[in-house]
């Protein structure tokens, strides 16, 4: 299962009006970090406000000379793929990137789309759920934040969206792990979640039950569990 986990800076906090001047992404195989990201700093065409400016630290001096959204969207699409995508408070990013893409001719994303905020309001009920409470909680080092950043929140929201979803077992599924496979997984065996709903119980059979059972009584012959409590 392929997802990219996405943050998008912009110039203020109304789409119709405003701009992506950051986008950051890191992508996902099976729960880990492959080590393939995007990331691109904008030119918005329009001045940033003062309080977007205050959450994200990026002035116009620094994206002056950046490259245009339509200089890097074929770029982003490509890097995405089908992946899902994955964000906070999602409908503030994908609102962003619709009007991105439409200003160019292009039609939104039609990804599957998770969104960590209501996922942490559901897993966490009565608890902070921005991302700095967040990386608290999963105890997720985020002492590099000074400000807003796309990569950077991509990456820790990366982390804490492992954490939310299970941690690093909720991909535990015994798949066979390929020459073709990312470096993550080419060291790591990968187990894939299963519903409930799916789940099949195999038994040992009694050969293998035996079997088992004299290998413990040669190999561990103290294990507590060969011993009457």
């Amino acid at each position: 299962m392929r997802e990219v986990i996405f943050d998008t800076e912009t110039t203020g906090f109304g789409a119709e009006d405003h701009r992506v001047i950051e986008l950051g992404a890191v992508e996902l195989i099976n729960r880990l970090p492959t080590g393939k990201t995007f990331h691109a700093y904008l030119n918005p065409e329009r001045p940033i406000d003062p309080g977007a400016m205050r959450v994200h630290g990026i002035t116009d001096e620094q994206v002056k000379d950046a490259p245009k959204f339509k200089d890097v969207a074929h770029a982003w699409l490509e890097f995405v793929g089908d992946a899902t995508l994955v964000a906070h408070n999602a409908e503030f990013d994908m609102t962003f990137m619709a009007k991105e893409l439409a200003r160019i001719g292009l039609p939104p994303h039609d990804n599957p789309v998770i969104d960590t905020l209501a996922l942490a309001k559901q897993k966490l009920p009565g608890q902070r759920h921005k991302l700095d409470a967040l990386c608290s909680h999963f105890g997720v080092d985020n002492s590099a934040r000074v400000f807003h950043g796309a990569l950077l929140d991509a990456q820790l929201l990366a982390e804490v969206y492992v954490e939310l979803t299970g941690g690093l077992q909720a991909s535990f599924g015994l798949e066979t792990v390929g020459p073709s496979a990312t470096p993550a997984a080419q060291s790591t065996v990968v187990l894939a979640a299963v519903s409930s709903a799916s789940a099949v119980v195999v038994q040992a059979s009694a050969a293998e039950q035996a079997a088992h059972a004299e290998w413990l009584a040669k190999c561990i012959p103290n294990a507590l569990w060969n011993k009457d409590i």
